[in-house]
């Protein structure tokens, strides 16, 4: 495949190259075997769940330009399942096989600053936010967006990793000094209903489709249930697949986006953060839908046509994490209507997620919460 042409793609038995070994990239693999393809995948080290399941790998940094062309030069095209690796890797292996989506996307969504910044310069509403670099702009930060307020670093921030929530002027000396490298993010505090969101993928034609906003909910900043479809309204959904696209289009993405909202309280939407890949929130795609989250990102980064994302049901996802929810493995797969996906990793350690399940409901018959937690059977309370 040409490197920089948008109308190939790519025929059976072709390897997509995958840089990263996670679950996600795991996930990935095995849909692109689904397609007939092979998956290459451009791992740290050789015990990560991604090649367990993939055709082929290259084990070495994503910051080694000879590791970087070996891995290309092995593979047809290339994606990537986190953000946490290298965009400048990214743009070398360009030069000699199609990376979607670009360094350049990736480059945005791995900074704070860079992602506010671009969401603003298209007119994507957000939360109040300023960077902090010292104690007299935290100061003039703190002014301008009010207490509380969540400070948080640019770079490298996940599953609530990065962060100090400030309370008040006494704890900002504790909140500068506890978090670096600067700058920071600070930003204001959403009074919100309820956290959605929108995975949005975008061929190589342009074409674009959504799957339904999804209703997240967290625990100690770490994703642990989604409700597919969110409990809103029909015009809010519409709107929130509006920005979705507004902003897959604004940034030239090829492949799948994973956008996260607020929903305030007056109604409005808030975006909070863009992850160019695979999402957390999507999972609940693979038991639910004809043609998951996974299947779409690897058809699109293919070349391959993008059916209408239909969902047969309605759906609940809950992330098995921890020792504490792999401690109940055997109640879980002995439970009927528990769809349980584990990820291969060998420890389950406080706070790693492990595997999630899928349970679905008749479509449009979505229980309230009882009836949620009914059907989550062994793992029935651990949702608040």
């Amino acid at each position: 495949m040409n490197p920089n042409s948008k109308n190939d793609f790519l025929p059976p038995n072709s390897v997509l190259g995958i840089v990263g070994g996670g679950q996600l990239g795991r996930m990935s693999a095995m849909a692109a075997a689904r397609l007939g393809f092979r998956s290459h995948i451009l791992a740290q080290h050789e015990d990560e769940p991604g090649l367990q399941v993939s055709h082929g790998a290259t084990i070495g940094s994503f910051n080694d330009p000879a590791v970087l062309k070996r891995f290309a030069e092995a593979v047809d095209v290339i994606t990537f399942e986190f953000e946490n690796v290298s965009a400048n890797g990214l743009d070398l292996m360009s030069d000699l096989r199609p990376v979607r989506p670009s360094g350049n996307i990736l480059r945005i969504s791995q900074d704070r600053e860079q992602e506010k910044t671009f969401l603003g310069s298209i007119g994507i509403p957000v939360a109040p936010w300023k960077i902090v670099t010292d104690e007299q702009s935290l100061a003039e930060a703190a002014e301008t967006v009010g207490y509380p307020f969540i400070l948080k670093t640019t770079r490298m921030g996940y599953d609530g990793k990065g962060q100090f929530r400030v309370h008040n002027a006494e704890q900002l000396n504790e909140a500068l000094t506890t978090l670096s490298p600067k700058p920071l993010v600070a930003e204001g505090m959403v009074d919100f209903a309820m956290e959605i969101s929108v995975m949005v993928v975008r061929g190589v034609d342009g074409t674009i489709r959504t799957f339904p906003a999804t209703e997240n909910r967290h625990v100690s900043g770490i994703l642990d249930i989604s409700l597919a479809p969110a409990r809103i309204s029909e015009e809010m959904a519409a709107e929130a697949g509006r920005i979705a696209c507004r902003i897959a289009e604004g940034l030239d993405l090829i492949g799948i986006l994973g956008v996260e909202m607020f929903v305030g309280r007056k109604g409005e939407l808030l975006v909070n953060e863009i992850a160019p890949r695979p999402h957390n929130s999507g999972h609940w795609t693979m038991d639910a839908c004809p043609c998951d989250q996974f299947e779409m990102h690897v058809r699109a980064v293919t070349g391959l046509p993008l059916p209408e994302p239909v969902r047969h049901s309605d759906a609940v996802m809950k992330n098995l994490v921890g020792p504490d929810d792999m401690a109940l493995w055997p109640e879980i797969v002995g439970t009927q209507r528990l769809i349980p996906h584990l990820y291969g990793k060998r420890e389950a350690r406080p706070g790693r997620k492990m595997g999630h399940v899928n349970v679905l409901f008749p479509y449009g018959s979505m229980p309230g919460e009882f009836g949620v937690q009914a059907a989550l059977g062994p793992l029935a309370g651990s949702t608040e």
